[in-house]
């Protein structure tokens, strides 16, 4: 495993565009900590978004795992161009030349992912734990590392979006091409979404039906694990109290939306794997 990851790693190190990027990503998770500097000072209107719980815990466990996982798509861009190195500089070709199987190739890239998922996951963590300790109303022990598994939702998330991406740098070898294909994807998920609640548009349970199938597609199934937490906020329940529409969704972490990530994430690595397998290199 280190001695694949030591390969990746240094393939990564003289890839520019692959530093550039990590680095955009990590400052991106850092700027969470700014929304806390957010203040609207306005004559007798006084609003300070940290004061409206944003950071209590354990609900920034879930806001900051939401937030972060929007900036995703910036290592996605160093997943694919990892790849789509591999055929334009033929090192892949060389790789399989100097003794590394395909096997293990498609494994160093995976423990690529999962490292990048790890560090993100940790980065996160290290963010939130820090801005909880300065603006929580609660800070009890017990308080603090509850609803955690939102970090295990978002580090599954991260791993099943990045094999995705793994899968078409693969497939089409172009990491410009690889990115457009996943947003192909996800506008083919869209419309088939669209399509379903047309179709059950007469039905009593219209949405729970609609959800009921689209929660076996990757991308949905990704977006399920953590669902938006802004309807959470106490402010917010509080209006739609107000107005007669009580907001009754759940938002913890189902296993059923982990496990059907956790089965997307085999099938694309497998798909990765049997791909380069066929290939004539």
């Amino acid at each position: 495993m280190f001695r694949l990851l030591n390969i990746e790693f240094h393939k990564l190190k003289h890839n520019k565009a692959s530093k550039v990027l990590s680095i955009i990503y990590f400052a991106l998770l850092t700027s969470i900590a700014l929304i806390a500097a957010i203040k609207f000072d306005i004559g007798i209107v006084k609003f300070h978004l940290a004061d409206q719980g944003i950071f209590n815990f354990p609900y920034i466990w879930h806001f900051n795992t939401f937030m972060a996982a929007i900036f995703k798509f910036f290592l996605l861009l160093v997943i694919v161009s990892m790849m789509a190195n591999e055929y334009s500089n033929k090192t892949l070709k060389q790789n399989l030349i100097d003794g590394l199987s395909k096997k293990e190739f498609i494994l160093s890239k995976f423990y690529t992912v999962v490292v990048f998922a790890a560090v993100s996951t940790i980065f996160v963590f290290v963010t939130s734990l820090t801005l909880g300790l300065i603006y929580s109303d609660y800070n009890e022990f017990s308080i603090i590392f509850s609803d955690l598994n939102y970090l295990l939702a978002f580090f599954i998330k991260l791993v099943g979006f990045f094999s995705m991406g793994l899968f078409f740098g693969i497939l089409v070898k172009r990491s410009a091409f690889a990115v457009g294909a996943i947003f192909i994807w996800l506008i083919l998920e869209t419309m088939l979404k669209g399509y379903l609640f047309w179709s059950f548009k007469s039905a009593d349970n219209t949405t729970e039906q609609v959800n009921s199938i689209m929660q076996f597609l990757p991308l949905e199934a990704m977006s399920n694990l953590i669902k938006e937490p802004f309807t959470r906020l106490n402010a917010v329940r509080s209006v739609a109290q107000t107005i007669g529409e009580p907001i009754t969704k759940d938002f913890s972490v189902q296993s059923t939306d982990i496990l059907i990530v956790s089965v997307w994430t085999a099938i694309f690595i497998y798909l990765s794997y049997a791909l380069l397998k066929k290939r004539d290199l």
